[in-house]
């Protein structure tokens, strides 16, 4: 079959479009699919750029994100047939491969039937995003009807999902975006107050916004600064989550003064760390989250559209940072 092979450590250019051996069911409980269109992630570009989460794992298939037909089935296997289209999050860390090829055999639990809302462009480029938007906003934080929630980078690819979960919460919500055109993308949306921090305060736009109290939550997507930064924009009592690393030298007596609630969030941890519970209910977000779709309550933004052997353009695009929602490559 087809692959994108991550075949070392550094930049786009190590990614090569490869045949390899077609993966095949190992245990009664597994599927295999035949993946349509694989979602592009910055943790792709992060494990490709700095190495990948095990040892001694390359060459590997990069990305998370996939949709495609189940084409076999284990004999345990109860609710997936071949012909059933499905989407999940698997692989592509350095251990399981990844979702840059034709084929993928994984759980029955991992791949969730797609809401028939979605083609398999849309439905590839959502469980990453989804999950850890979910896991942030209601698992984490507290996110309530009337919450004062901010989201920073909110056109980007967790930005513009958490926007609309936080709205289907019940909360009133700001985000930070870099261009005109993405402030339109996040107040349709349903962002009430777009802050383009190129043009204006960020802390002012925030105080100006809650009347000087703060927000009730906030997710960072950004980290460095800007998660130092968001510490003095919060309500007493507020949830920070950031899905980065804040770094040395941070200073926590304000968290401490305001009672903050700090989170992380990362989706990944049950992947890494074979939490089989923790897996099921990303599963259950899915489902949840594909009712939602079906509903037309909740929307995936596609930016672009790449075939599998421009891997490498995707990777540099979102290293560019100039990237609007998702990217995904078809394996048509």
């Amino acid at each position: 079959m087809k692959a994108m092979l991550m075949t070392a450590v550094g930049p786009p250019e190590v990614l090569r479009l490869t045949d390899i051996p077609e993966p095949g069911i190992r245990r009664d409980s597994q599927v295999k699919v035949r993946i349509r269109a694989a979602g592009v992630n910055p943790i792709d570009t992060k494990l490709r750029a700095r190495g990948l989460f095990y040892p001694d794992a390359l060459p590997a298939v990069l990305g998370c994100d996939g949709a495609g037909e189940v084409t076999e089935a284990g004999r345990g296997v109860r609710h997936l047939k071949p012909g059933d289209r499905v989407w999940f999050c698997n692989g592509g860390l350095g251990g399981e491969p990844g979702c840059y090829a034709q084929f993928s055999v994984m759980e029955e639990s991992v791949a969730r039937p797609m809401p028939s809302a979605l083609d398999f462009v849309e439905a590839a480029a959502a469980p990453l995003v989804l999950i850890t938007a979910w896991e942030a906003l209601y698992d984490r934080a507290r996110t309530r009807p009337h919450s004062r929630v901010l989201i920073h980078g909110g056109a980007g690819g967790v930005g513009h999902v958490a926007v609309q979960l936080a709205r289907l919460a019940g909360g009133r919500v700001a985000a930070t975006v870099s261009t005109p055109d993405k402030a339109q993308l996040v107040r349709e949306l349903g962002a009430e107050r777009p802050i383009l921090y190129r043009d204006e305060e960020v802390a002012e736009a925030v105080r100006e916004w809650t009347g000087g109290r703060g927000v009730d939550v906030a997710l960072d997507t950004v980290g460095g600064e800007t998660f130092r930064d968001t510490v003095a924009l919060m309500a007493h009592y507020g949830d920070l989550v950031t899905l980065l690393d804040p770094g040395t030298g941070l200073s926590w007596k304000e968290a401490r003064n305001r009672n903050l609630r700090i989170g992380f969030e990362l989706m990944l941890t049950p992947m890494l760390a074979g939490l089989t519970r923790a897996r099921a209910h990303q599963g259950e977000i899915l489902d949840r989250c594909g009712a939602w779709f079906d509903e037309a309550r909740l929307h995936i933004h596609v930016g672009r559209t790449l075939p599998l052997e421009e891997a490498a353009r995707a990777h540099t695009l979102i290293e560019q940072g100039h990237t609007l929602g998702k990217i995904v490559l078809t394996l048509d």
